[in-house]
């Protein structure tokens, strides 16, 4: 389990507040699993300047991405060929995905998009971290 960076006092004890803004921002990595309880999951995620998540559905599972540095252009649709973009979700904006949409999340701009997603319930393993999106196609995420 993450201490806690947010206090000083706190700094020897395991707490369950957490800077994810601090994590999410300073992660280098494509994907970086933070926390995984038993119904849900946090993971950091840095999307390079032109990149993009890819084209995923998750039948099972609901996500949540938060940005919280760079603007994501977001696309979703309920079939693969209703793929549109519904907007720009800029830094502390969410993105709702329902379980059975598929989406991507798209960075179009000159540096790196930083976000957080939440997962319910958890998506990959503990201790994933992919340093590339081809590391995590490899992996079939």
């Amino acid at each position: 389990m993450i201490e806690n960076d947010c206090c000083s006092k706190c700094e020897k004890y395991f707490s369950p507040i957490i800077n994810i803004k601090k994590l999410t921002c300073f992660n280098n990595y494509f994907r970086k699993e933070i926390w995984t309880g038993t119904y849900s999951q946090i993971t950091a995620m840095s999307i390079p300047a032109g990149g993009e998540i890819g084209l995923e559905l998750h039948d099972d599972l609901d996500q949540i991405l938060i940005v919280e540095y760079g603007i994501a252009s977001v696309y979703s649709g309920k079939t693969k060929n209703s793929v549109i973009f519904k907007g720009c979700a800029n830094m502390e904006c969410a993105v709702i995905i329902p379980a059975g949409t598929y989406h991507n999340i798209i960075n179009e701009q000159s540096c790196p998009l930083k976000l957080f997603s939440i997962y319910a319930p958890p998506k990959h393993p503990v201790g994933t971290i992919h340093k590339t999106k081809f590391d995590s196609d490899l992996e079939d995420y």
